[in-house]
């Protein structure tokens, strides 16, 4: 079955509540960055009726006071120490590249916060595991921020496999990527910000994977920074089941995903970490599709399940838990000790 590593979540049900609902007292945020990811995802943040999202901090005050004035955010810190240091924040939203976000993560749970942080959670799986820790002692709530994991068409894709309707899945095909021009000062091509396609991207096609391999085989080209540019990687499991996963920075694929089973397939449409198509293919009956509807960007039910956990007292999403974020770190360590990638953060005893 594919329940070994993966969820379906709570909001992907027919039938369950819209996200946007309040599910108990309004929660206060801050967000940590300005960059991209954090414009992208602040409007669904926002579109909780529980969610207050009242400050952003940036390393700097220009530049966190610019976004918070178009995004309608009251406060603005030119550090983000600062902000957490604010007592009538409840949580805090990381958005920065990988490579600072155990120190970020880190900062916030010893000021008392609870966390959601952008994938990849952490560089290594011995940052992972000194964040869990930590929240654990401090009994707050820490996930990662894997989106795609609680969106309703993974939730029905799940329920699909899991029905029995397609027989045993076995085989797993998903690829991802971009082609992604050459800037090292781009975050993607820098080794001290966890660079390279694997650590951006990989995530997203292991989410369709069985979970914790028995066995990994992976290649790659590196450029000459170190960092890797395009990488495929081979997951073996018990049982006849595989899994072959793509990552690239120079190249425009597919970015589906597709399940092979004993009795048919299972397909996604571009791209898989935010499918709004599944097909369904039975070997023995009529295929068919079915749609989804984003919700804003889609980025709401993560944030809607945060918001749930805080609520109810949970250090962790059962759709999202810290062993899998943990297991993850080591799948990518183990594909990194056998491609070479090292990481200025790797050097650093947690």
């Amino acid at each position: 079955a594919m329940v070994s590593y993966i969820q379906a979540p709570p909001t992907a049900h027919p039938g369950a509540p819209s996200p946007l609902k309040a599910t108990g007292r309004t929660l206060n945020w801050g967000v940590v960055s300005t960059g991209r990811i954090v414009g992208r995802v602040i409007a669904d943040l926002q579109s909780l009726e529980d969610a207050n999202v009242m400050a952003v901090s940036s390393r700097s005050e220009k530049r966190a006071r610019a976004f918070a004035d178009e995004h309608d955010i009251e406060w603005a810190y030119g550090s983000h120490d600062a902000m957490f240091a604010e007592p009538e924040i409840d949580a805090v939203y990381i958005g920065t590249p990988h490579g600072q976000h155990f120190e970020i993560a880190m900062s916030a749970l010893k000021s008392g916060k609870h966390v959601v942080c952008e994938k990849s959670l952490t560089v290594n799986a011995d940052e992972a595991r000194a964040l869990v820790a930590e929240a654990h002692e401090r009994d707050l709530f820490l996930m990662e921020a894997v989106w795609s994991r609680f969106t309703p068409a993974f939730g029905r894709a799940l329920d699909i496999l899991e029905s029995g309707e397609l027989g045993e899945p076995s085989w797993v095909q998903a690829d991802l990527g971009f082609l992604a021009p050459y800037d090292p000062t781009w975050r993607l091509y820098d080794p001290a910000a966890g660079g390279g396609a694997l650590l951006d991207m990989g995530v997203y096609p292991l989410t369709w994977a069985f979970g914790f391999p028995t066995s990994v085989q992976a290649s790659c080209d590196l450029n000459e920074d170190g960092v890797d540019i395009q990488t495929a990687i081979t997951l073996g499991y018990s049982g006849v089941r595989h899994a072959q996963l793509m990552v690239s920075l120079t190249s425009s694929p597919t970015k589906e995903a597709r399940i092979a089973c004993t009795n048919g397939w299972l397909g996604t449409n571009a791209p898989l970490h935010n499918p709004t198509k599944l097909f369904i293919h039975p070997a023995d009956g009529p295929a068919r599709t079915e749609v989804f509807e984003p919700v804003g960007e889609n980025f709401t039910f993560e944030f809607c399940e945060a918001t749930r956990c805080i609520q109810q007292g949970l250090n962790e999403s059962p759709t999202m838990p810290w062993e899998h974020s943990i297991n993850t770190m080591a799948i990518f360590d183990g594909i990194r000790h056998q491609l070479g990638i090292r990481y200025p953060n790797d050097l650093v005893a947690r």
